[in-house]
């Protein structure tokens, strides 16, 4: 990391910034080119050890590229404003950010319907309750990302100010 001085790297903080994320783009081998894709995600942490959830269809651009390459590199974000520096005559952005790379396995029966039901659907209030079509499990990839390195950054305002 270049600027070291952004470094953040307070295990809670870095929880965070990761419980205030939406959406985690995915980074995947294609090629000459990188594939980025946004998805949403759940996660644990065991030990110290960060474990990110997805799912989605068993088909598809994403999922055969993970069948093909079972590691990926993430990354999310919180923007949070721009900043006019009128004394240095500069520009920034405040942002929170954290990336990496991870594992992925494909989980499969009862371990991929816990992962839906305790991990994925219980993260936010709106679905931990929700009574889902239960068919479509069959049907639906689940990914656990076991995230082998992981940094996190922040351009915050020189106060301190925690944002």
């Amino acid at each position: 990391m270049r600027r070291k001085d952004r470094e953040i790297t307070d295990f809670n903080e870095i929880r965070k910034i990761i419980d205030a994320c939406e959406i985690l783009r995915l980074g995947l081998a294609d090629g000459n080119f990188p594939y980025i894709v946004p998805v949403n995600f759940a996660y644990t942490v065991t030990d110290g050890q960060i474990c990110f959830y997805i799912h989605g269809a068993m088909a598809g651009r994403k999922y055969e590229l993970l069948c093909r390459n079972p590691v990926c590199s993430f990354e999310m974000d919180i923007p949070l404003y721009m900043e006019c520096l009128p004394d240095k005559k500069d520009v920034t952005m405040r942002y929170k950010s954290v990336m990496g790379q991870a594992s992925v396995t494909f989980l499969e029966g009862t371990e991929k319907e816990a992962a839906v039901d305790s991990i994925i659907m219980a993260r936010r209030p709106e679905t931990k309750n929700f009574n889902y079509n239960r068919s479509a499990l069959s049907r639906t990839a689940v990914a656990k990302l076991t995230v082998t390195t992981l940094t996190a950054k922040a351009n915050l305002p020189s106060s301190g100010a925690d944002l």
